[in-house]
């Protein structure tokens, strides 16, 4: 990218805090906690995907989280918006405007509930690239959105103008595997399945585009820094023993609950998921603080 920033590192997944009641984002509450991130050593933010309740947000609200995500990362660390919704309208009107306001990137989830064909996903993609001339990350995520595409398939993704990234949250390791030594050359790949971010890194991709990290953020950057700069295994081995149990933990529940609870028993509430999802019970609250207890978190 000859005018942006390159991506790199780790990409935390923000939540998208709220009011008390539920009813209105708090700018004050998701300033602080991206100026926490950044302290801490953070690589990129990514508002407003799956761990940020997208789906929970009118197109208003999406808009004006990008904008206070941008304010608040003031050219700090770079800003990937995340504009995906079901039609190729919404999406370019989203993304159009995540270039207005200056996001540096775009997380671009395919169509989902009628999932589109091959041909159907490449003018789509490349309708966002003709609206908002950013770099695009395409967010991998078969479960929730049933476009499943092969490693091969994905690749040729990176041949359209503007798709240089990829999110990868399909759970495959074998698939992952494929594009970081096979396809590297034609797609950029980042983790995004949190129990696989040792073998990511490790690996060779480029980065994590990671919720944990919201939670865990200083061991993050520390995993990040023992894989990726410094190339020391034993080390990674010994900080990924202390976050593997935190990604499981977050992975066997509704994450944005999840991760919402981790960050109010760490000591940053960002205030409730939206219904129809609720809070953990005190059950899995308790089995949380202690396994972020044994993280060194708390």
């Amino acid at each position: 990218m000859s005018d942006k920033t390159t991506l790199t590192g780790i990409l935390v997944a923000l939540p998208t805090p709220f009011t008390p009641d539920g009813g209105r984002i708090d700018a004050d509450a998701l300033t602080a906690h991206i100026d926490r991130l950044i302290e801490a050593g953070v690589h990129g933010l990514v508002p407003g995907g799956s761990t940020g309740e997208f789906t929970a947000l009118t197109p208003a609200e999406r808009k004006r989280l990008h904008e206070i995500c941008v304010k608040a990362a003031a050219g700090r660390v770079p800003v990937v918006a995340s504009p995906g919704a079901p039609s190729t309208a919404e999406t370019v009107e989203l993304s159009a405007h995540a270039a207005e306001v200056g996001a540096d990137a775009l997380m671009v989830v395919p169509p989902y509930y009628d999932a589109p064909d091959a041909a159907q996903l490449r003018s789509h993609l490349e309708a966002v690239h003709e609206a908002a001339h950013l770099p695009i990350v395409y967010y991998n995520i078969p479960a929730a959105t049933g476009v499943r595409l092969t490693a091969e398939q994905i690749a040729e993704l990176g041949d359209i103008e503007g798709v240089e990234y990829l999110k990868d949250t399909s759970g495959d390791a074998v698939a992952l595997g494929e594009l970081l030594v096979k396809h590297s050359d034609r797609i950029t790949a980042f983790n995004g399945w949190d129990t696989l971010t040792f073998f990511g890194l490790a690996s060779g991709a480029t980065g994590s585009v990671w919720g944990a990290a919201n939670v865990v953020p200083e061991l993050s950057v520390r995993l990040w820094d023992a894989l990726a700069v410094r190339g020391d295994l034993a080390e990674g081995r010994r900080l990924w023993e202390r976050i593997w149990p935190v990604c499981d933990f977050l992975e066997a529940h509704h994450y944005a609950a999840a991760v919402k609870t981790g960050m109010e028993l760490t000591g940053h509430p960002v205030g409730p998921v939206r219904a129809p999802f609720g809070p953990l019970d005190e059950s899995a609250r308790a089995e949380f603080a202690a396994l972020l207890s044994a993280a060194g978190a708390i």
